[in-house]
């Protein structure tokens, strides 16, 4: 049923009724990859070279090494490929745009086209494709949005995704290396905290798509303990060899 327009006032929904998170940013994305990395990483090294049987120095040495190659490699790689990404939509936009300029009537047939897969009946939607095409430019949009599914005029920023990455990883990372930093040599409780950071960044991420605290928790905290199994496996068989 096709809502009545004129029986009530306009009024933006967006101002009563529901907002949207930004999915375009990049910020999210690359914030939670980095924490969940910075975690992972570190309680996966520490956990290969306590197994091994370092000292208390050695492991907060590897953890602070870890920390800073990756936080630098999450923040090179983010930025690297937004970037590649954009520019790969800026390659797709130049193409559609040339497509529009030789063949505009072609052009606006498939724009329709789209529309009537999308409900249209085939005159509004030749009169909407024929519209759009009144502007080059919000054709271009149209079309690209339609055609690739994102928008060439919201793309992520590759500097707020490479600093998000670099800052949570860099959160992340330290999390694990915390006992050891204030006297403890104790591995278990290490890789405790390093765990309990890990149901935490869960729960957090979670929070931001919906779903529940307690699945997302668990979730990362499989994921660490399977990365941490095997660098433990891995240490405990070099550490025993070495001796």
């Amino acid at each position: 049923m096709v809502p009545d327009s004129t029986s009530q006032p306009y009024r933006d929904p967006h101002e009563y009724d529901h907002r949207h998170s930004d999915v375009s940013g990049g910020w999210l994305r690359a914030a939670v990859f980095g924490a969940m990395d910075g975690l992972v990483t570190n309680i996966a090294l520490i956990a290969g070279i306590g197994a091994a049987g370092a000292p208390r120095g050695t492991i907060i040495l590897t953890g602070v090494a870890g920390l800073v190659a990756g936080a630098f490699s999450m923040a090179l790689g983010e930025y690297t490929s937004v970037t590649t990404q954009n520019e790969q939509v800026d390659k797709e936009a130049a193409v559609e745009r040339g497509a529009l300029d030789r063949n505009p009537v072609g052009e606006m047939r498939e724009l329709s086209g789209m529309f009537q897969e999308m409900g249209m009946t085939a005159e509004t939607a030749t009169k909407a494709a024929s519209e759009v095409h009144g502007n080059p430019d919000r054709a271009l949009r149209v079309h690209v949005t339609q055609e690739l599914g994102v928008d060439p005029d919201s793309k992520p920023s590759p500097w707020i995704a490479a600093v998000s990455s670099f800052v949570m990883f860099s959160i992340g990372a330290v999390v694990p290396l915390l006992s050891f930093l204030f006297g403890s040599a104790e591995l278990w409780l290490g890789l405790a905290i390093g765990g309990l950071g890990l149901m935490i960044a869960g729960s957090f991420a979670a929070y931001f798509t919906g779903r529940a605290w307690w699945r997302g928790a668990l979730r990362q905290l499989l994921f660490g303990a399977i990365a941490v199994a095997a660098t433990y496996l891995v240490g405990h068989l070099l550490g025993v060899n070495a001796a």
